[in-house]
């Protein structure tokens, strides 16, 4: 597999080219605060395992496909943490952007990472026009039409269907960023997208469990949220039991989902890898922490 930093290095020098000396100095702080250091970044080396699964011998493509991948990433964050949707004070451990610049700096900043995601894009299939394919591919995940904006939107709708808002708002960018890591590879890329779908449907219900029984310490983050703001939970519409469950059958489809390549057994080893990192343990009871307001919901989620 890739080294260890080498994504960092190329995210760290097209972040230095989008966020120049042109960019209001508040701007660009918030911005650096929102990608620098970042969490997991999980879209992009997933990108990256399947792309050298597939057999790319030059990850360059990939590399930059992934940066692009984690900036749109990135600014779904910094908005989802606004007070008009989750109102959620801390991210990653520490202020979220809109707590520390303001919310108006944090629309600009969720905004100017969405354009440079698709200036480091743009920029990559210029040098490598084997990537134009991923241009559509990453303006499909992020946009109204069944996107991170629309996964967002269904948020705000009465009676949203909970596997068509996790798709949007979380299984798109994983789908992408599968697809494009065989299009950086040369491969036909469709075949990869039944696996960024399984694995972002499994990352979304491992989200949706650990906001019951997580703790903010743990996860860097409030806990609570999907019961206090009254939106879509695998968990909740599951019960824990049955969530957990759940996840387990979606790990088992997506290990199957994966095409013939390469280095198909690599690829087994990174997800393996990766599950272990980012799938908690069963647990069964809810956190206990002030997050937690509505009893009488929760209780009734974990009876279900």
């Amino acid at each position: 597999m890739a080294r260890p930093d080498a994504f960092e290095i190329v995210l760290s020098r097209a972040f230095t080219r989008i966020v120049g000396r042109g960019t209001p100095p508040q701007l660009a702080a918030a911005l650096r605060h929102a990608v620098f250091p970042g969490g997991a970044r999980v879209r992009p080396r997933l990108l990256l395992a399947v792309a050298q699964a597939a057999g790319a011998r030059d990850l360059s493509a990939a590399r930059h496909g992934g940066v692009a991948v984690e900036l749109v990433h990135c600014a779904s964050l910094v908005h989802d943490d606004m007070p008009c949707f989750d109102n959620a004070p801390i991210r990653r451990g520490r202020a979220a952007v809109h707590a520390k610049f303001g919310e108006a700096t944090a629309v600009l900043v969720g905004d100017g990472l969405i354009v440079g995601a698709f200036d480091v894009l743009a920029r990559a299939c210029i040098d490598d026009p084997r990537l134009l394919p991923a241009l559509p591919v990453l303006a499909q995940a992020s946009g109204a039409a069944g996107g991170l904006v629309a996964g967002q939107a269904w948020e705000a709708e009465p009676s949203p269907d909970v596997a068509r808002y996790h798709r949007a708002k979380t299984g798109g960018l994983f789908e992408a960023a599968t697809v494009i890591g065989a299009i950086a590879a040369g491969v036909e890329p469709e075949p990869w997208r039944a696996v960024g779908a399984a694995f972002g449907e499994a990352y979304q219900i491992a989200d949706d469990l650990l906001d019951l029984v997580g703790t903010p310490t743990e996860l860097g983050k409030p806990v609570g949220q999907d019961i206090v703001h009254a939106r879509p939970s695998a968990a909740i519409e599951l019960g824990l039991e049955r969530a957990w469950a759940r996840l387990d059958d979606v790990l088992q489809r997506m290990r199957g989902a994966i095409p013939p390549c390469a280095d198909a057994d690599a690829l087994h080893r990174w997800l393996d890898e990766a599950c272990a990192r980012l799938f908690p343990a069963r647990r069964l009871q809810p956190c206990t922490g002030d997050a937690l307001t509505r009893d009488d919901a929760t209780a009734t989620a974990l009876s279900m």
